[in-house]
Order: C-alpha cells, then sequence, then structure tokens
C-alpha cells in the first residue's frame, strides 16, 4: 500500500494523537540512514517528537554494536537496541549486552568447514562483552584472506577481529551469534543453497547487499554486487528480539510499528502491528508490509513518523 508521496513536513502532532503505538523499530541501513551514510535533521526531528508522545524507539539493525554506536548519539538514543541481525539486545549507556540469540557450536563448527571449502574465510560475530573483540575471523588451512569490503569495513568501523586457522581455536563458542561470508551475489547464491542443504535445521540465512565503498563498485564486474551472507540460529530474527522487547516494556504486538527495507526487516515488517517499507525497500518487503513511506534519501523514516503521530496509520 503506498502513502502517495510528499515533501509535507508536519509538525502538529500531540502527545494524545500517539497513543495507539507504543513502541517503534527502525533499521539503519537503507531505512534511517540516507544514501551519504548519515542521519537526517528531520529524521531527528521526528524521533524526538516520537519520545515526546511517549513511544519507545528503538535501532534493529543487521550492524553489531560498535558499528552502529555513532549513530546511536546521534539520535540520543538510550533506551534498548537491536544490533547483529536480532541476535543481541544492547544498552547503549552501558554497553552490556541485555539478551542474545546464541547460535550451537556444533552447527557453528560444521558450518564454517562447510564455508572454508567453497574458497572463503569465516566472519564469526561475537558476544563483544564477553570475548573482548567483534570477529573471529577463521581462515583455514588455506590462510583465506579477507575481501576488500570486510577489510575496510573493519577499518572504517573501528572492529576489533581475532585471526584463526580454525574454529577449534575459538576460545568462546558459547557467545556466536552470527556468522557469514562476504562476496559477490553471483557467488554467494550457490554457496548459501549448500549450506541449508547441509545444516539447515538449526539455522536461516540472509544474503542481501554489504555497504561498500564507492571503490568497490568497480571490483565486481558488470552488473554484479558485493553481498553479504549472514547465518544465524533459527531462533534469532530482527522480530523474535523485537518482539521480546516489546514484551519487556508491557507493549503489545499490535501496539509496535516496524520501519525497513531489507530481506533481514521482512519478520518484523510482518510481526509488527504496522509494517512500513521505506520507498527503497526490496519488493518482498513492500509487499508484506502494511504501509509504504518514501524512501531513505527522501527522509522516508520522518515521513513515516508523522502520519503515525498525526493518527493517520
Amino acid at each position: 500500500m503506498t502513502t502517495g508521496a510528499g515533501t509535507d513536513q508536519r509538525t502538529d502532532t500531540t502527545p494524545a494523537q500517539a497513543s495507539r503505538y507504543g513502541m517503534i523499530a527502525i533499521d539503519l541501513d537503507g531505512t534511517l540512514l540516507g544514501p551519504d551514510g548519515a542521519v537526517s535533521r528531520r529524521n531527528i526531528r521526528a524521533i524526538d517528537r516520537a519520545r515526546e508522545a511517549g513511544i519507545r524507539v528503538t535501532i534493529c539493525t543487521g550492524r553489531g554494536f560498535v558499528e552502529c554506536e555513532r549513530f546511536l548519539g546521534t539520535i540520543g538514543q538510550a533506551d534498548p537496541v537491536i544490533v547483529a541481525g536480532g541476535s543481541i539486545l544492547s544498552c547503549p549507556a552501558t554497553r552490556r549486552t541485555i539478551h542474545r540469540f546464541a547460535i550451537d557450536h556444533a552447527v557453528v563448527s560444521r558450518s564454517v568447514e562447510r564455508l572454508l571449502g567453497h574458497g572463503h574465510a569465516v566472519l564469526v560475530l561475537k558476544d563483544p562483552v564477553e570475548t573482548g573483540y567483534d570477529y573471529l575471523v577463521v581462515q583455514g588451512e588455506q590462510n583465506h584472506p579477507i575481501d576488500p569490503v570486510t577489510a575496510w569495513w573493519f577499518k572504517e568501523m573501528n572492529v576489533r577481529a581475532r585471526f584463526a586457522r580454525s574454529i577449534h581455536e575459538d576460545e568462546h563458542p558459547e557467545h556466536t551469534v552470527r556468522f557469514g561470508i562476504c562476496g559477490t551475489d553471483l557467488a554467494l547464491a550457490p554457496i548459501g543453497e549448500d549450506l541449508l542443504g547441509h545444516v539447515g535445521d538449526g539455522i536461516h540465512l540472509h544474503n542481501f547487499p554489504a555497504v561498500v565503498a564507492p571503490e568497490h563498485t568497480r571490483l565486481t564486474g558488470e552488473g554484479r554486487r558485493y553481498h553479504i551472507l549472514e547465518v544465524f540460529s533459527r531462533h534469532a530474527n530482527k522480530w523474535t528480539a523485537l518482539s521480546w522487547l516489546a514484551s519487556r516494556s508491557g507493549i503489545a504486538p499490535e501496539r509496535v510499528v516496524a520501519i525497513g527495507d531489507e530481506v533481514n526487516d521482512e519478520a518484523m515488517i510482518v510481526g509488527a502491528g504496522l509494517g512500513v517499507a521505506m520507498g527503497n525497500a526490496v519488493e518482498r518487503v513492500k509487499k508484506a508490509a502494511k504501509r509504504q513511506t518514501l524512501r531513505h534519501d527522501e527522509d522516508g523514516v520522518a515521513y513515516a513518523i508523522e502520519r503515525v503521530l498525526g493518527g493517520e496509520w
């Protein structure tokens, strides 16, 4: 369902008008963040007004905590946030983990060996509160290098990584929340199918475009894009984390608004009382949503919040 478009930048909202909803969950990349990788002033003002109206706001992102911390400061986030694709809930003030959905180590071991066999270094995301680092990078006996996008991302985000030849060197197997690889979309699709065929019962996975630097678009070939293949416990997604947080806050699912654009947002778009797809969302997210807002380069988050506060949605 589309909204009809616009340049409308209304601010005439009151707490009484907002009582229908108690929580708004917002994705980062392709949603709250514009193409410049920043949060617009209009989006910041809309989030502030939602809080003033008594609505809790949470960020629900595929990034790890360290990879999104700068934006949490930009919007003055104090309430818990959902990171790592729904596998960790964190407190922005203390940086402590509130809850996590870990992956069974036997599943991780089998999967990592399978991915190494495809010639990729495997990025094993940890709960950094418990381990002291963000990623265990398993390179195998062949010492597979990390790809250019991952190397850039680690440097750009000040990610702490430990490198290992084997998953058996993992000193914190109980604190793995996600693992994956990065490569071209054409290469990752059959790898994902192979992984599901061998260890599918205990996992679910996503394969979608990676955040890249402009120069990386020249490395993939005509019509190709860098993708990330991310694997989680079958119990972990953005909606399981969001519903856990809402329940803990005494907010029923029908009083939750979720805004996103990618395949890893689909579960929360479907589960929330009001699922909102960005104008730049992938088609399956648009089909799953109850409403569609503007694009991320048109302050689509603000547009959606303004309509929630105004009582139109």
